[in-house]
């Protein structure tokens, strides 16, 4: 009766962590609220290194700064009609609050990535939008 139990035992056992895992791979993830465009028009000759340097820190800022819940970014491009875009790459950031996006301005990993670029942008725009659901 003994060795019954602990096979019945056992097997609940598996079930439990099996569920689990299973509420751990489908529990929903935090949700995006909040969304952030930030574009930036380089001055004129700026080398193409200095740009890129410039996309590789931005993009770090996912991996260091937690309020960051997705991010991506580009190169801009022409527009309608072939009209060319006033900036040349944006970045586009989303987060779970305003207190978020708060937290991201004031981390120290941004200041200093605004410190290291800020010499090589002649303008930038920030806009800031509720997601829509």
């Amino acid at each position: 009766m003994k060795r019954k139990s602990l096979g019945y035992s056992l097997i609940l056992l598996f079930f439990g962590i099996f569920g689990l895992v299973i509420y751990g791979a489908y529990s929903p993830a935090r949700k995006a609220q909040k969304q952030r465009i930030v574009c930036f028009k380089f001055k004129e000759g700026t080398k193409n290194e200095a740009i890129e340097q410039h996309m590789r820190e931005f993009a770090a800022l996912k991996h260091e700064i937690p309020q960051i819940i997705s991010y991506t970014s580009g190169k801009t491009l022409s527009g309608d009609g072939g009209v060319s875009s006033e900036y040349d790459v944006m970045h586009y950031l989303t987060f779970q609050s305003e207190a978020d996006i708060e937290t991201f301005n004031k981390n120290e990993k941004q200041q200093q990535f605004l410190k290291n670029n800020r010499g090589s942008w002649e303008k930038v725009f920030i806009i800031n939008s509720d997601i829509r659901q």
